[in-house]
């Protein structure tokens, strides 16, 4: 009688547990955005680095002095923009801790020195992912020209 009883519940409570509607497919963004990338170098002949994080990135110049770490406090202008070209966000002499930033915006700073111009391409992981954030769609590649002017 235990037996049956243990195997009433078992099947209760698989049957109460089994999730009959169906699974919404996860998008591939990792994919669709290396493709989208790789468009945009070609399209705009652009020869980039790429990160072992999968941030693309093209120095324009280097700079001098010292470069930020990860937790530094930084002045910089930056344009950013989706591949299409839309703009959605400019500012010049704005300061920053780069911790607080998206992680590409953050590990591309790093690889340039106070003065220095970078454009960096960042796939979504290394932004908003599948989020959507005011104009930016879900799962947007989005491209800064980035100047540092200074690590304060």
């Amino acid at each position: 009688m235990k037996k049956i009883f243990l195997l009433f519940i078992t099947i209760v409570t698989i049957s109460c547990s089994t999730n009959n509607e169906p699974v919404e497919d996860k998008i591939d963004y990792d994919a669709i955005n290396e493709t989208e990338i790789q468009e945009y170098l070609t399209q705009n002949n652009l020869e980039a680095e790429k990160s072992d994080s999968g941030l693309y990135y093209v120095i324009n110049n280097e700079g001098t002095g010292n470069s930020p770490s990860q937790n530094s406090n930084v002045t910089v202008n930056y344009k950013g923009y989706l591949l299409n070209g839309e703009v959605f966000g400019e500012d010049y002499e704005v300061d920053f801790n780069l911790s607080q930033l998206i992680p590409g915006f953050n590990e591309g700073v790093q690889y340039i020195k106070e003065g220095g111009e970078i454009t960096l391409i960042i796939p979504s992981k290394l932004a908003y992912k599948d989020i959507e954030k005011g104009i930016i769609p879900a799962g947007s590649v989005l491209v800064f020209d980035v100047t540092l002017l200074s690590i304060n």
